[in-house]
């Protein structure tokens, strides 16, 4: 019998600790398969961050390191000057990339590092227990903002993939979904353009994955997809915000 589907080998055996309808499972697959179809095996490098994601290490199956709270893009960036033949991705979080570590996404981006960073943003402190990120939407509960979060007092949630799109050192910016079979592909294929384009030598790569998280938003994952579909998408609007290849 011929095998027409079967798991990922950058995948290990163990199984995932995220809550039912999280979708980092799906984005965890979707970064494995894009280095298998690369044949990247062997020459890839990922930095974990602290987060729901913080265990990513024992998920994938490459050399993984883990890095202090927001400063994932910095261990990258040594990890890929000592190796440049590398691919070398950071994953990160919300809270952790556009909180704490905005400044080294920043700048990282400013530099141009060669390295790429998935960004999963759920628009919530998933692994403290929900509280407000720099992501969360305006009117959107969480435990810091039982109210709904206040513009004029928070300020506005955090556009990241139209902020670095605006460094001159960032390369491709792209924000995805994965709330549905069209956009899950979508997503893979921005994945295997931003790993490329690394391997080609080009600047700093991020790609933006709207992700939902049920236990927070105090949901079912199929209220939670809706939520994202109704609410995220059209404050972060999916699409391309930059590619410097595209114009080459």
């Amino acid at each position: 019998m011929s095998v027409v589907f079967e798991k990922t080998k950058l995948l290990t055996d163990k199984q995932f600790h995220y809550c039912p309808g999280c979708n980092h499972g799906i984005i965890h697959r979707l970064v494995a398969e894009a280095i298998e179809e690369m044949n990247l095996e062997g020459n890839v490098v990922g930095v974990a961050p602290v987060g729901c994601s913080v265990f990513a290490y024992d998920y994938f199956n490459c050399d993984m390191l883990e890095a202090a709270h927001g400063r994932a893009p910095a261990v990258a960036t040594g990890v890929k000057r000592a190796k440049p033949d590398t691919l070398v991705f950071t994953y990160q979080g919300d809270g952790d990339l556009a909180s704490i570590g905005t400044a080294e996404i920043v700048h990282a981006a400013h530099r141009g590092e060669k390295i790429c960073t998935i960004f999963v943003n759920n628009a919530i402190y998933g692994m403290t227990g929900g509280q407000m990120a720099p992501t969360t939407l305006v009117g959107q509960k969480t435990t810091t903002s039982p109210y709904g979060r206040d513009e004029s007092w928070c300020g506005a949630p955090i556009k990241v993939s139209e902020m670095l799109a605006q460094v001159p050192g960032s390369y491709y910016i792209e924000r995805c979904a994965v709330d549905t079979n069209a956009n899950i592909l979508k997503t893979k294929k921005a994945i295997k353009k931003a790993f490329q384009y690394q391997m080609e030598g080009k600047g700093f790569c991020l790609i933006e994955v709207l992700s939902t998280c049920p236990t927070n938003w105090g949901m079912n994952p199929v209220e939670a997809m809706k939520w994202l579909e109704e609410n995220m998408i059209p404050y972060y609007p999916l699409g391309v915000h930059k590619d410097k290849g595209a114009a080459e």
